[in-house]
């Protein structure tokens, strides 16, 4: 079976694409300077263009992890963006930890995997 990857670089690919399945990279906001809201908004809409570019949708979505910089401070914004943002009857299998980030800046960051 075939593996497509797309927008590849040299360390990992944006989006993978196997048996029916697609994966995605880390997500997370391009703009740092947000709060827990803005970049979960704004992971949330990367999430939905690259599934679109992969030629799926939120309402295919299996499994979401979410790493988020600080539960005490940011779950609960991180929570209200997600759970709007989550297709009606479609909620996904979910893990959210708490992870040091490559950036100070980076609050959350989100790994997909949907069907086609």
């Amino acid at each position: 079976m075939s593996v497509q990857r797309l927008r590849t670089e040299k360390r990992f690919s944006e989006i993978v694409i196997h048996n029916g399945t697609v994966y995605l990279a880390g997500q997370l906001a391009e703009n740092l300077d947000g709060d827990i809201v803005a970049q979960s908004q704004e992971t949330l809409a990367s999430v939905d263009q690259f599934l679109a570019e992969a030629g799926t949708d939120k309402s295919k979505v299996l499994s979401v992890t979410i790493y988020v910089k600080d539960m005490d401070a940011h779950y609960a914004g991180m929570n209200q963006v997600y759970d709007a943002w989550v297709a009606e009857g479609c909620a996904p299998a979910r893990a959210c930890v708490a992870a040091a980030m490559y950036d100070p800046r980076v609050l959350v960051e989100m790994t997909v995997i949907a069907a086609l």
